[in-house]
């Protein structure tokens, strides 16, 4: 297999000197770089990496050079003075400004009528050399020295406050001040029309958000207030100050992913960033506050201190989706933001973890293009984060915090490895964390413990969680058991082991729900645990997991899917939201069984109705005074119950609701459902009011209602034009693609003529998001939705020629692997789930 050639084992930069003179109108820029570095050896080559640049010429130590491109993105520079030592290498070249969402490319937007557009940055993963030569890997630290030559007039943005800015040849020339030491995939600029709102940090620091004269400056208020206090928040509990005397963040019309923690410069879409401090919905603000602090924390993860290659990944993005939510917490702690993380990064994690072929968290890269298919924002982020907990609970909060500050201060500027971090656990906690952490962090999958009880007599196992019954795996786990029995051992690392237990308490394990596995009680066991929930007897954490968990045990055939209806009778007073979050998705799992079973399907449907109807009661249709915000956000999950019960008056009264407010004035928390009741009413009556309003609004937060609720159509006739739609960027951003197909092939009158439309328009879809780090993310999408033998034929057929891509190999292998798991469920379960539902 090939594997990536580190080419900093030849070349190592100190310092990048870059000129760049924008042509916007032309959509060209030209660029010379001057490159100070040591050469290692004597090969009389040094090599960069380069892409889809025009060298025009390379000087080394003031003599001509030559050169020609190699492969994997490379440029060959040789001459004879080559040898050990320093040289000064200086590169001219032209290249093209693309639409694809990463490099240097435009963002567009309309502002009282007239088009306009921004030109931004995008570097990770490795985008750098889309832009200028360099040693485009995270180990290869420098300093940059940056200019820009733009048009006049415009707002230039870049990791360092400007040190100068002048007036040449009516262009505008910006130099920045020098950065510190860091990687490539860092540097960022922005340059456009834009304003601002600016605060300071208790330290100093002057913290700026950005966005375009499209927005509001109202809707600027609320990320800068969290991103204030949140560096405020950091500064302390890391021990280490901000390292940057600013801290810029900037709303971009046209972004690829959610953000991106450029040092100084954090970029962010704009759903992202923006709140309207009317009607943005509480879920929206808790996830604007969430990805700024995320993004905060890699200003020290990540940017200080940086992961030594790319299969450390994890120890910049484990760390900041977990320490995301320690700072949200602190900063507005009547939001109990780690509910959150229970029903979201921990169900996320489990569920994808559960399949096979899955990668681990700390994975090896062996060609260069895998490099973005490392991005898995279920296993690197979100269960690396749960490790990160499982730690932090195994060690405690001070010796966690201790071993950050020591981390930090002694890795500053530098890069690591894993064992870097463990050692700080370590040194903080007097414990072996590289024993305890390296399995889990390098061993695909988790363990489920099965656990049964014969009067005193506790008996425990592991497996690793397999929905194939047949296959067997050695693997093992150390397994902090949180356990509420005594007599329960702390670390559980062998295959079996058994323990008595002397009270008579409800045995529970994984108390908190902090490690990851999952749990399989006996009959009577799961009874006791079940009664306690009845009884409102274990914490809402608790409440959700169990639910989670024997979902889980159902998709793998260790317990029936039948078995989850029953189950769901036990939460019929539940009054959480995020309990009724994992409700939902429980619900949302039976459908596939009564696809096509009428009678079947509404009884799930009564069920669904029976389920919510006291709440819904509780809560109605309006938020009341004095509301907690856990309540407001539980009603929009009542509702859509609600409706799906096919209850005739709440339909009515949704329909109702639509028709009779303006689109921009609904209620924000509900407005996706409204529109999703009034187009599966109609055929073809809302569409094109919806897609205009789609088109001029510039809330990212009223297009995605509007996206949600439109998808959600019964008429095919609806589903093809929308489909036609998808690729015209003028109505649909690129950037939201992705989330068109996905909600049209989930819904099941809609997803074979998506699927189709997938098949057909593939070689778009290609050339639209081949180098972007979504682009593996499709065969994922849609082997979630496909259901059928004959689906997996297609899915095999289609995708089978594109394996020897290795951006795609592993989530084609894993497509094919969910989609036989579905299937082999539905035949396991189905009459069974039916006859369950059947006989309610």
């Amino acid at each position: 297999m090939q594997t990536v050639s580190r080419l900093i084992k030849q070349f190592i930069p100190k310092n990048y000197k870059l000129s760049l003179k924008l042509n916007r109108i032309n959509r060209t820029f030209d660029g010379d770089v001057t490159i100070i570095g040591n050469a290692i050896g004597s090969s009389g080559t040094i090599t960069l990496h380069s892409k889809d640049l025009d060298i025009k010429s390379v000087i080394v130590d003031g003599k001509e050079a030559k050169f020609s491109y190699g492969n994997d993105d490379t440029l060959i520079i040789s001459h004879s003075d080559i040898n050990a030592g320093k040289h000064i290498l200086f590169i001219s070249y032209h290249a093209i400004i693309t639409d694809s969402m990463h490099g240097l490319y435009p963002c567009y937007y309309n502002h009282d009528g007239v088009k306009k557009e921004l030109l931004a940055t995008q570097f990770e993963s490795h985008h750098a050399r889309e832009v200028f030569p360099c040693i485009d890997e995270p180990e290869a630290k420098s300093t940059f020295d940056v200019t820009l030559i733009t048009e006049p007039n415009l707002t230039i943005l870049g990791n360092m406050p400007i040190k100068s800015q002048s007036t040449e040849n009516d262009s505008l020339v910006t130099k920045f001040e020098t950065t510190p030491i860091m990687s490539s995939y860092l540097l960022a600029w922005v340059v456009g029309e834009l304003h601002k709102k600016t605060a300071q940090t208790k330290s100093g620091v002057e913290v700026n958000v950005w966005a375009t004269p499209a927005q509001s400056s109202e809707n600027l208020d609320f990320a800068l207030d969290i991103a204030t206090r949140s560096i405020d928040f950091f500064d302390k509990y890391f021990d280490t100050p901000y390292p940057l005397p600013k801290c810029d963040h900037v709303a971009l019309p046209d972004f690829s992913s959610g953000a991106m923690e450029n040092w100084g410069l954090i970029t962010y879409r704009e759903i992202a960033l923006l709140a309207n401090p009317v009607n943005t919905s509480i879920s929206s603000k808790h996830y604007i506050a969430k990805v700024i602090t995320h993004e905060i924390s890699h200003q020290w993860f990540g940017n200080l201190v940086t992961m030594k290659w790319w299969n450390d990944l994890w120890l910049n993005e484990s760390f900041a989706s977990l320490i995301e939510y320690a700072a949200v917490d602190a900063l507005e702690p009547s939001w109990d933001i780690w509910l959150d993380f229970d029903n979201c990064e921990s169900i996320i994690a489990l569920r994808r973890d559960s399949l096979a072929g899955v990668q681990s968290v700390q994975t090896d890269v062996n060609h260069p293009d895998e490099i973005s298919t490392l991005f898995d924002g279920a296993i690197v982020y979100a269960k690396g984060a749960r490790l990160i907990q499982m730690l932090k609970r195994y060690i405690g909060e001070k010796a966690f915090q201790d071993g950050l500050k020591y981390y930090f201060k002694e890795f500053a500027y530098k890069n690591t490895e894993a064992i870097d971090l463990w050692n700080a656990f370590s040194k903080s906690s007097g414990k072996d964390i590289a024993k305890l952490m390296h399995t889990w962090i390098s061993q695909s999958g988790f363990p489920v413990l099965h656990v049964s009880q014969n009067d005193e007599l506790i008996k425990i196992s592991q497996e690793q969680l397999t929905s194939d019954r047949t296959k067997t795996s050695d693997k093992l786990w150390p397994i902090p058991l949180n356990c509420n029995a005594n007599n329960a051992p702390d670390i559980f690392e062998t295959r079996e082991a058994t323990f008595t237990k002397l009270d008579d308490s409800v045995l529970q394990f994984n108390i908190g729900n902090d490690v990851h596995f999952i749990t399989h009680y006996d009959h009577e066991l799961l009874k006791q645990l079940i009664l306690k929930i009845s009884n409102n007897k274990l914490s809402v954490t608790d409440r959700l997991q169990l639910l989670n968990e024997q979902a889980i045990l159902a998709n793998a055939g260790i317990v029936s899917s039948a078995d989850l209806i029953p189950l769901l009778s036990a939460y019929k007073n539940e009054t959480s939201e995020a309990v009724w979050s994992v409700i939902g998705l429980t619900i949302n799992s039976l459908k596939k069984f009564v696809e096509h079973n009428d009678m079947a399907d509404q009884k799930l449907r009564q069920l669904a109705g029976d389920l919510a109807k006291k709440q819904f009661k509780r809560l109605g249709w309006k938020k009341q005074p004095d509301e907690i915000e856990t309540d407001t956000k539980l009603r929009s999950l009542i509702i859509g119950l609600m409706l799906f019960s096919n209850n005739k008056d709440i339909t009515t009264h949704a329909i109702k609701l639509f028709n009779s407010i303006p689109l921009e004035k609904i209620d924000s928390e509900i407005r996706g459902l409204l529109i999703s009741a009034a187009v599966r009413d109609t055929k073809n009556e809302h569409i094109d009011q919806l897609m205009e309003a789609y088109k001029k609004t510039e809330s990212s937060e009223l297009q995605q209602d509007i996206c949600d609720g439109i998808t959600s159509t019964k008429d095919p006739n609806t589903a093809i034009k929308l489909l036609e739609l998808v690729k015209d960027n003028s109505i649909i951003r690129n950037q939201d693609v992705a989330r068109w197909i996905v909600y049209l092939i989930r819904n099941k009158y809609s997803r074979i003529i998506t699927w189709q439309w997938i098949r057909n328009n593939w070689d778009w879809i290609y050339e639209t998001f081949k180098g972007d780090k979504s682009y593996d993310e499709y065969p994922k999408y849609i082997a979630n939705a496909l259901v059928d033998k004959i689906q997996l034929d297609e899915y095999i057929n289609f995708f089978e020629p594109m394996k020897s891509d290795p951006i795609l190999t592993r989530a084609i292998e894993m497509g094919v692997n969910e989609i036989n798991d579905k299937i082999k469920l539905l035949e396991r379960d189905s009459q069974l789930v039916i006859n369950e539902l059947l006989n309610l």
